[in-house]
């Protein structure tokens, strides 16, 4: 293993000091069982939700098990009893799994079925979606 010399080591530094400034820093992490998403909030006041249950390993844990959310750092989400970790930017850009566990929650919207069929029949016999009303105001 080679040493790294103090010059090399300040200039990490000051790139990860450059990196760090540029993106929101999340500040905490809570599982939001009202609502079922998971809520992480940013030292600038925003705050990222993200449903827990779309979450790969996540869909049979149960309430407490989701409540034991933690920050990994700075940049990821764990949960040690379920053995689930998440990087806070995978999850930023729609990352909420595997690929083939996104491959599967894709296709799961664009599946044809026999009973889906029936059901897309049994509402387009009662005229289809209904139309949007305009909404009028009064103004005399």
């Amino acid at each position: 293993m080679a040493d790294v010399s103090d010059a090399e080591l300040a200039e990490a530094k000051a790139r990860w000091q450059t990196e760090r400034a540029g993106r929101p820093i999340p500040v905490s992490v809570r599982y939001d069982g009202k609502s079922g998403r998971i809520v992480v909030d940013f030292e600038n006041g925003a705050a990222f939700m993200i449903p827990s249950r779309a979450l790969e390993g996540l869909q049979e844990a149960t309430e407490a098990e989701l409540a034991e959310v933690e920050l990994l750092g700075e940049t990821g989400l764990h949960w040690e009893t379920l053995d689930v970790d998440y990087t806070i930017t995978g999850l930023m850009s729609g990352i909420f799994g595997s690929r083939s566990f996104m491959d599967a929650q894709r296709r799961g919207g664009l599946s044809r079925s026999p009973a889906k069929a029936a059901a897309s029949r049994r509402n387009g016999s009662k005229g289809g979606r209904p139309r949007k009303v305009e909404k009028t105001t009064a103004q005399d």
